[in-house]
């Protein structure tokens, strides 16, 4: 089995990677400083928001899995499998809400943990993901039918109500 798709795109085989690589340096990080070096000094109360947090991205997450039959950690398009647009669910208020979890995601994590360096190393997760989900949506609107009319009805790419990362008409 590979670890890529044969349609997937170069760009997200190298964010992907990039992506994997800092999770697991991520998660090496938040065990070297919230137990073996305990760098960070985190109060009670943030790590109890990080808990909050990080039970909300599940949430989120488990919701995009429900209604989306064609969720895939690669970028491509099904078409062995006739992939159309999902508009239900969260896919009604944020064009990406895999990605909208993920944000809290690396987030809380770190809190729940105790780790400030946690909560810096995924700052630069988010900054990653954000910029797969703009070069994700030009593909998408070049290559599955009706997503150009999707980016009209559901304005927000990531967080609701909050103006999109990277600025609104994906040429970025």
């Amino acid at each position: 089995m590979t670890m890529f798709k044969s349609n997937q795109k170069m760009w997200d085989k190298v964010l992907f990677t990039l992506i994997e690589v800092l999770f697991i340096a991520w998660l090496g990080l938040m065990s070297l400083d919230a137990v073996r070096f305990r760098w960070s000094q985190l109060p009670v109360w943030p790590q109890v928001a990080g808990a909050i947090i990080l039970l909300s991205s599940f949430y989120v997450f488990f919701l995009s899995f429900r209604v989306n039959p064609y969720l895939s950690p690669a970028v491509h398009i099904q078409k062995e499998r006739g992939q159309t647009v999902i508009s239900t669910g969260p896919y009604h208020y944020v064009r990406h809400p895999m990605y909208s979890a993920f944000i809290p995601f690396v987030i809380g994590t770190p809190l729940l943990l105790g780790s400030w360096y946690g909560v810096l190393v995924g700052a630069i997760h988010v900054a990653i993901v954000a910029r797969r989900a703009v070069l994700e949506e030009r593909m998408l609107r070049k290559e599955l039918t009706g997503y150009d009319v999707y980016m009209v009805r559901v304005k927000y790419r990531l967080i609701p109500y909050i103006s999109p990362i990277y600025g609104r008409d994906d040429r970025a």
